[in-house]
């Protein structure tokens, strides 16, 4: 049994859940989200708790249990508070900036780059070096914000470009100068 798999979910106050047969659908005030379950994977939903079983013992079952189960608590999670990633931007002359659904940045190359804004999450720069990504699905969230991330990433030598904020960037040293 899956440790993580076997744990009920409560149904916070806000949202609303539907179970139909290979879908579950949540609702709340932050939006609307569903997932397809995988066969072998049972959803039940007893008063205020959802269960999530296994209708089968083979390999795929066992590796879906916890996953789908993470996921659910995700979406119900996302729909009554919401999923937010921040970014920071780091270099001389590097910023962002929002224009329509469009995000513009500067990065040190040879021109302006471009990032359209997907549809379920909305992106923000409170500062011309902050980068704000939310949203109800934290897989799209996460997504989003690290393919903002793979536009400049962070260089080793000087910081320069895009990271998580918290994130560590190791440093190396330069070149040595020898007499």
């Amino acid at each position: 049994m899956s440790l993580i798999g076997k744990i009920p979910i409560e149904i916070p106050q806000g949202a609303k859940v539907t179970i139909e047969k290979g879908c579950v659908r949540a609702e709340g005030a932050k939006g609307k989200i569903s997932l397809n379950v995988p066969q072998g994977i049972l959803i039940e939903q007893k008063e205020n708790k959802i269960f999530v079983k296994r209708a089968a013992d083979d390999k795929q079952s066992r590796a879906n249990h916890g996953t789908i189960r993470a996921r659910v608590w995700n979406m119900l999670d996302g729909v009554t508070k919401g999923h937010k990633k921040e970014l920071e931007v780091q270099g001389l002359g590097f910023r962002v900036q929002m224009q329509g659904q469009k995000m513009l940045g500067n990065f040190g190359l040879s021109h302006q780059v471009e990032f359209p804004v997907p549809e379920g999450v909305k992106i923000s720069t409170p500062k011309p070096t902050e980068i704000v990504v939310e949203g109800v699905d934290k897989v799209l969230v996460g997504q989003v914000a690290a393919d903002i991330r793979a536009l400049k990433p962070s260089e080793p030598y000087k910081g320069k470009g895009i990271k998580y904020v918290g994130e560590v960037i190791r440093r190396k040293q330069g070149k040595a100068v020898s007499k």
